[in-house]
């Protein structure tokens, strides 16, 4: 199995022809007003909603002239103003809306918008980057928890990652970028498109950085240093969701043995060794990602057992060799991307957990986690549930993003990391 947001090594379900790339020419970035005085085209919906994603299925009809990536006014059936959002044509979700009730969204609206989701990070929760106590990296931007579907932002110490999912907010992205810099203080910015924009939005584009980033940063996580490359890796370079989650898997490792799989950069096993682990194995496909947690090892003067391995074949190899472990980490990649998805995504986490809680020794804990938004919490219990039901798992907690992850309660699937705590009997 590949990193957390990678790809996994089981066969997945066929895919949706994908689309032509759009014309060059249209991903052209623009600036953050509006069109001034013109009335925006008009997108009429067949019911009102407090979702901000409005799918194809849903749209009656649209004026002509709305371009790709343009703003739009929101009308239901009887005419009446719903909001303003962005158009995608191409994209199943084919409106995103920004804001219920608004006529406009001009240069002022992204600068109040942006600045609220900093003010949430710096003055309610309190998160000081500077004096890197808690940590030096956390999200700024949690696309719709933020009311800015389309959009994740997360501080690096002093580079701001950006990572853009819908057209309207990749050809917006070098102004929100620049505007968002601004705002929090960093010193430099790095965009880059989400991982399936063809597929999904119906684009493909290249990255772009405000100059003279760095290729690295280095970051401390509760008192644990990480190299983040902003340019390379899953996502904006690192998984800030997992923070708590990592302090909290401490209480659990003391004097245990630890097998952490789908590592990526090695975050529950550097926690596990701070902790003071008896020994820990990390476990990934992706080579890179093994590297990383080895570079990592090294930046905080400790070592473990880092493996280049699928973990399907890795934990059938342990099973045969009859090894087992005091606590068991599975934090596979995002196994359900769509609907069509769901059912083989569902039989894969069963799969994997079933071979998990075999390696957990009696009385050791389990740490199974999903990222599929498509999957509720109690999906994923009901799933975990039937794979574990031999070993008469104690459910200990229920776990998700720390808070600067916030979710939108008009789109619950945003809430997408599920961390259930089992005791395995």
């Amino acid at each position: 199995m590949d990193s957390r947001k990678g790809r996994p090594t089981r066969k997945q379900p066929r895919r949706k022809k994908t689309q032509f790339p759009l014309d060059p020419a249209l991903l052209a970035q623009r600036g953050l007003a509006d069109s001034g005085d013109e009335p925006l085209p008009a997108v009429r919906i067949k019911s009102a909603t407090k979702n901000p994603t409005i799918f194809r299925k849903r749209i009656a009809d649209v004026d002509a002239q709305a371009g790709h990536g343009d703003l739009v006014r929101v009308l239901d059936d009887s005419g009446g103003l719903v909001g303003c959002g962005i158009w995608n044509p191409r994209a199943e979700a084919t409106v995103r809306l920004l804001e219920w009730g608004a006529e406009r969204i001009d240069d002022s609206w992204w600068t109040k918008k942006l600045a609220a989701a900093v003010q949430m990070r710096s003055e309610f929760l309190r998160i000081n980057h500077a004096d890197g106590e808690e940590t030096s990296a956390y999200r700024m931007v949690n696309a719709e928890g933020d009311g800015l579907p389309g959009l994740v932002a997360d501080l690096y110490g002093e580079i701001l990652s950006i990572e853009a999912f819908s057209l309207g907010m990749y050809q917006r992205s070098g102004a929100i970028a620049e505007r968002l810099a601004s705002l929090c203080g960093a010193k430099h910015w790095v965009v880059r498109p989400g991982p399936a924009t063809l597929e999904q939005e119906g684009f493909a584009a290249d990255g772009f950085e405000s100059g003279s980033t760095p290729e690295k940063v280095k970051i401390v996580e509760h008192g644990v240093e990480y190299e983040i490359h902003p340019f390379g890796g899953h996502k904006t370079g690192f998984f800030c969701d997992q923070r708590d989650n990592r302090q909290k898997l401490r209480a659990y490792c003391r004097g245990q043995s630890v097998l952490d799989l789908c590592c990526y950069s090695g975050g529950f096993a550097l926690n596990a060794m701070a902790a003071g682990a008896a020994e820990v194995t990390a476990v990934d496909l992706d080579e890179d990602a093994v590297q990383m947690t080895k570079r990592n090892a090294k930046l905080n003067r400790t070592s473990f057992r880092a493996v280049h391995a699928d973990a399907f074949a890795y934990m059938r190899d342990m099973q045969r060799n009859g090894k087992t472990y005091g606590v068991v980490i599975l934090d596979p990649p995002k196994l359900i991307r769509n609907r069509d998805e769901a059912s083989e995504g569902q039989s894969t986490y069963y799969d994997m957990n079933r071979l998990a809680a075999s390696l957990v020794a009696p009385g050791g804990l389990l740490l199974t986690c999903s990222c599929s938004g498509l999957l509720s919490m109690e999906e994923f219990i009901r799933t975990v549930r039937a794979a574990t039901a031999d070993r008469r798992p104690q459910l200990l907690a229920r776990t998700g993003a720390a808070a600067d992850h916030p979710v939108s309660m008009g789109s619950l699937e945003s809430e997408y990391l599920k961390c259930l705590w089992l005791r395995m009997q």
